[in-house]
């Protein structure tokens, strides 16, 4: 009887109903993309350091795990070898930069990483090769650089920096693709540590050769991977070299300067919005349970118990929001298929599922209200016969 009641209602009433999860849809449009954009942008400024083949990243001390700020010499990069327990280690630089294009194309801007081939720190290809060498010509692109370039392995690259005041170009072998590597917001290119040091902004054209390279970090490889080996190593790391931190890659790249307000703020919209959307379900039926009160008070007089009338509303809240929230849904996805890869939505499945699961709570949540009203309302006073 509940269900046959519910969807009665829904049917006659259908064009009231639809509109409304039409409405529904439109709260679901925007979680949904404040979610993928909040995974977006989380993603571009966390990719390399999270995926690194590392287990902590050691930074000089007192820089507030600030990667640009941080300087850690050649010397300090053997006494983190010695430590007991270290794997392998592998000094990381960064710097800025920018890929030609061609056709007259806007330059592409991209954060230039300096690594050693062969240890922690250089990425996985998925098409080409790996880095042969420190002063190879070569770079490992990632997957945005090849999207918005068509660059792909055994192609050449022509890099641009400025180098004393002026414009030097760069022509290398892209030795291989890699994933998403994004950092700092920006597609990146890998290279060879000596190759980086000498194409990378500096006051010198070409630097000094031979010069000790100066790292922004190291990135190590515990002999222990274990949560308990790692915590012990980045004791023993801080214990036996001077002036240095070492942290967890999770630690590391939610210390990225204006990571943590930013995701804070995206998610602070979207539980907006979902506040926003449990006061409009709420709102609507409980107009459409004060319009139905007299049909509720006609099905109680000829016998209708509270509980048929209470899930026979519960029903409809239920149907009426996954409509909506499956439209919504539907929609997003379907728009998204049009994004450029230069805007930062990510759509990952957990922050979808959860999302989702958020939007569906919702609907009963915002009409417990009209439940409960309906629950409350008296035959006779319903049906004006109470005096």
């Amino acid at each position: 009887m509940p269900f046959y009641l519910a969807f009665k209602e829904l049917w006659r009433a259908r064009g009231r109903y639809i509109l409304f999860s039409l409405v529904i849809a439109l709260i679901t449009l925007l979680v949904l993309f404040v979610a993928a954009l909040a995974e977006g942008l989380g993603s571009g400024n966390r990719e390399y350091i999270e995926k690194l083949n590392a287990d902590l990243l050691v930074y000089q001390a007192n820089v507030d795990l600030n990667v640009g700020a941080s300087r850690i010499g050649a010397a300090r990069l053997n006494e983190i070898r010695r430590v007991p327990g270290v794997k392998a280690v592998g000094p990381i630089a960064t710097s800025n930069g920018s890929v030609m294009l061609e056709g007259g194309r806007k330059p592409l801007g991209v954060a230039l990483i300096g690594v050693e081939p062969g240890q922690p720190g250089e990425p996985p290809v998925v098409t080409g090769e790996g880095l042969r060498g420190r002063r190879a010509k070569e770079a490992v692109i990632d997957r945005q650089v090849a999207l918005r370039t068509g660059l792909n392995a055994g192609d050449t690259v022509t890099i641009k920096t400025i180098q004393d005041t002026k414009e030097q170009y760069y022509t290398l072998r892209v030795a291989g693709v890699t994933d998403n590597r994004q950092y700092s917001l920006q597609p990146t290119i890998i290279l060879p540590i000596r190759t980086w040091d000498e194409i990378r902004p500096q006051a010198v054209v070409g630097g000094v050769p031979d010069a000790e390279i100066v790292a922004n970090v190291v990135a190590v490889r515990a002999g222990d991977p274990s949560p308990e080996g790692v915590l012990a190593l980045a004791r023993g790391i801080e214990g036996q070299v001077q002036d240095v931190v070492a942290v967890d890659r999770v630690t590391a790249y939610e210390a990225t300067p204006g990571y943590s307000a930013q995701q804070s703020t995206l998610n602070t919209q979207k539980y907006f919005a979902l506040t926003i959307g449990v006061l409009v379900i709420g709102g609507f039926f409980q107009i459409l349970t004060l319009q139905k009160v007299p049909q509720i008070g006609m099905l109680k007089a000829i016998g209708a118990s509270n509980a048929t009338v209470g899930l026979a509303a519960v029903i409809q809240i239920i149907s009426v929001t996954v409509i909506g929230v499956g439209i919504g849904a539907a929609a997003t996805l379907l728009l998204s298929l049009g994004f450029p890869p230069t805007i930062p939505i990510v759509f990952s499945p957990a922050a979808l599922a959860a999302s989702i699961a958020s939007l569906l709570l919702i609907g009963p949540m915002g009409g417990l209200v009209s439940v409960g009203y309906s629950l409350r309302v008296e035959p006779l006073t319903a049906l004006g016969l109470s005096g």
